[in-house]
């Protein structure tokens, strides 16, 4: 297959495989957006602050470029970019893009201490986000 071919076949990785199981992984992705992208577009309107909103936008992009750039160092043996950093974007609201660059370039996703702290991060903003719409931001006044 052609290198257009392969980047307009939707399903298919980097490397011109398939995403297995794209159907539930994007049902997955979406249950999990769900929550965080109502939040914040309600504190939008609202008129409380963009900010969330933005955020979960702009660091999301960066984070699928960190991913590709990533992966891309790592087939050259070039310099590469620190878990820490990428756990660090993930927490800042991008984790929605590493989670698809995860599955776009099939990177950081066998290594389960990884995916261990990243799943946590996705909880986090999880639980961030009921406190915030359910439980009236009680939670964050425990700590």
């Amino acid at each position: 297959m052609s290198d257009a071919g392969r980047r307009h076949n939707p399903g298919r990785g980097s490397g011109g495989e398939r995403i297995q199981n794209l159907r539930l992984k994007l049902l997955v992705f979406a249950v999990l957006c769900a929550l965080p992208l109502f939040g914040a577009v309600s504190l939008w309107l609202r008129g409380v602050s963009l900010i969330p909103l933005a955020a979960y936008g702009i660091v999301s992009v960066l984070a699928f470029f960190l991913y590709w750039s990533d992966k891309r160092k790592a087939r050259t043996d070039a310099w590469r970019t620190p878990e820490n950093v990428l756990h660090a974007v993930e927490l800042a609201g991008g984790w929605p893009g590493a989670l698809l660059a995860q599955q776009v370039f099939r990177h950081k996703t066998r290594k389960v201490s990884y995916q261990l702290l990243f799943w946590l991060i996705v909880l986090l903003h999880q639980v961030f986000w009921i406190d915030q719409m359910f439980l009236g931001a009680n939670l964050l006044a425990l700590f």
